[in-house]
């Protein structure tokens, strides 16, 4: 049962009008239910036994913590808890990257057949979110940035809470989970700017990520036809379908939450506006940098191995480049798990995790050199022209990760680059050419003109929230806009019988 689906909505419906009208002390309860309900319903019955296994876990390694004093104690009980959830993760997602990494390198040495055989198991909705969300919790706890919840049930609903087993966000235990456990009291407004912000993401998924998902198809499912500029044609498709595929699920996810009272951390802020790669990661998926930093990096860089390190790079190099140095290894560790928490697989490895760090690398490595040549060529770094270039140039490089994370394999990535570096004909761009790629001129038009809508709407977005700014409108101009919107997604939305709405990108992580 999607979310897109109208099975859902009729059962968001229902648990909202319920959610409202049973007594307010029993409403975290009933959130949790309706979670199992979901899972249970979206075909998720067995699996459900791994969330609940990775709560108690957790449940039971956090207890130990709030009644152990002995440091050493404590560390191993954190380490333990740590392992059991990850070694779930990892024997569902991660087995046959080891796998298929083994056999490749046998083939390098000569081996005519794989000796190692591929095994599948499924994985539970949203595996990797509620893990990341759960093993927080535990980390905050080990430290004391959050106390340990006593009531397991209230725990499970923290990392069962169905809308965000879909696609995220991760969670902070100590910044969101209060909420989930307080009642909450009906608020008109509240309900319908949550509704609103949902219909804002069926029209981001509906209407343009359907739509772009066929020509990126084409193209990709058959690169050795659709060569040259057709591959960067559909790299950039792709690039923003999967923006308004992610980021039209983070606002369903956020507009139900909103509508039940409680507010989610946002994972996007207008991400194709970015002057660097850097900043382009601090817009998009949020919390998953987040929680890297504070999980990943920032404890990484205080161990005593890199602490060693850095010592040692700063009395061979001095002490600024040696701190950089120190810096870059450790976000080598970061987008290398970034990129592998992708998916098993090197083409995530690469596209979402090492040829990021290697951007950045270059961007801090190439930035005093930059500011020079500006100011050789007076140009102003903060003008509309180098802004521009800026983003125009950030975006190329995001794109070209992401034709790694779409392409079926690393070898089809770079046999993808290179055809689309010896074959060059932006001819095709207004011959006709583009309506061979599965959509007909009035589907390319639709797509067009929301594409364009959307990147007004990202404008308005960067000087305040849009639908605070709809709010203030008179009430005829509110409804009109907002039922606009409603019929935009009735009418060109890609839905209904025979149709099947593509599953959203990030659910699969």
């Amino acid at each position: 049962m999607g979310i897109t689906s109208f099975y859902f909505l009729c059962f968001f419906a229902v648990m909202l009008i319920l959610y409202y009208s049973i007594p307010r002390k029993f409403q975290w309860g009933f959130l949790l239910l309706c979670s199992v309900a979901y899972c249970l319903l979206a075909g998720q019955g067995a699996l459900l036994l791994y969330p609940i296994f990775s709560v108690a876990a957790c449940d039971m390694g956090t207890r130990q913590l709030s009644r152990t004093q002995e440091q050493k104690k404590r560390r191993g009980i954190l380490l333990v808890t740590i392992l059991v959830n990850i070694a779930i993760l990892f024997a569902l997602k991660y087995v046959n990257f080891l796998i298929n990494t083994a056999n490749g390198a046998a083939h390098l040495f000569g081996a005519s057949e794989d000796p190692f055989s591929t095994v599948h198991f499924l994985a539970p909705l949203g595996i990797s979110f509620y893990t990341f969300s759960l093993l927080g919790y535990v980390i905050d706890v080990y430290y004391g940035l959050a106390e340990h919840q006593k009531n397991g049930l209230k725990l499970a609903l923290y990392g069962l809470y169905f809308p965000n087993l879909i696609s995220g966000p991760i969670l902070k235990y100590r910044e969101q989970a209060e909420q989930f456990f307080v009642p909450h009291a009906f608020d008109y407004r509240q309900v319908t700017r949550g509704l609103q912000r949902m219909v804002w993401g069926f029209f981001k998924k509906l209407v343009i990520a359907e739509r772009l998902g066929v020509l990126v198809n084409t193209v990709y499912g058959s690169y050795e036809t659709f060569s040259g500029t057709y591959i960067w044609v559909a790299t950039a498709a792709y690039a923003f379908q999967l923006y308004t595929d992610f980021s039209g699920c983070m606002d369903i996810v956020l507009g139900m939450s909103e509508s039940l009272g409680i507010r989610l951390p946002e994972n996007f802020r207008t991400p194709f506006f970015s002057k660097s790669v850097a900043e382009y990661w601090r817009r998009w998926h949020i919390t998953l940098g987040v929680w890297m930093k504070d999980y990943v990096f920032y404890p990484l860089l205080r161990s005593k191995l890199f602490t060693k390190i850095n010592k040692k790079c700063k009395e061979k190099y001095g002490k600024k480049r040696g701190k950089q140095l120190t810096t870059f290894a450790a976000m080598f560790v970061l987008w290398f798990t970034v990129g592998v928490w992708h998916g098993g697989d090197w083409k995530y490895v690469i596209g979402s995790g090492l040829l990021h760090w290697c951007y950045i690398v270059l961007e801090e490595l190439w930035a005093p050199g930059f500011a020079r040549l500006l100011e050789r060529l007076h140009l102003n770094a903060q003008g509309r022209f180098v802004t521009g270039f800026r983003i125009l140039r950030t975006f190329f490089f995001v794109c070209v990760g992401d034709l790694f994370f779409r392409a079926a394999s690393v070898g089809d990535a770079f046999s993808m680059l290179a055809g689309a570096v010896r074959h060059f004909d932006p001819g095709i761009l207004w011959d006709g050419s583009l309506l061979l790629l599965g959509l007909d001129g009035i589907e390319l038009a639709i797509a067009a003109l929301s594409l364009l809508l959307l990147w007004a709407v990202s404008l308005l977005q960067r000087k305040g929230s849009v639908r605070d700014d709809i709010a203030q409108k008179p009430l005829p101009l509110r409804w009109l806009l907002w039922y606009f919107l409603l019929f935009a997604v009735i009418l060109f939305g890609c839905y209904g019988p025979g149709y099947s709405a593509t599953e959203f990108i990030y659910q699969g992580f």
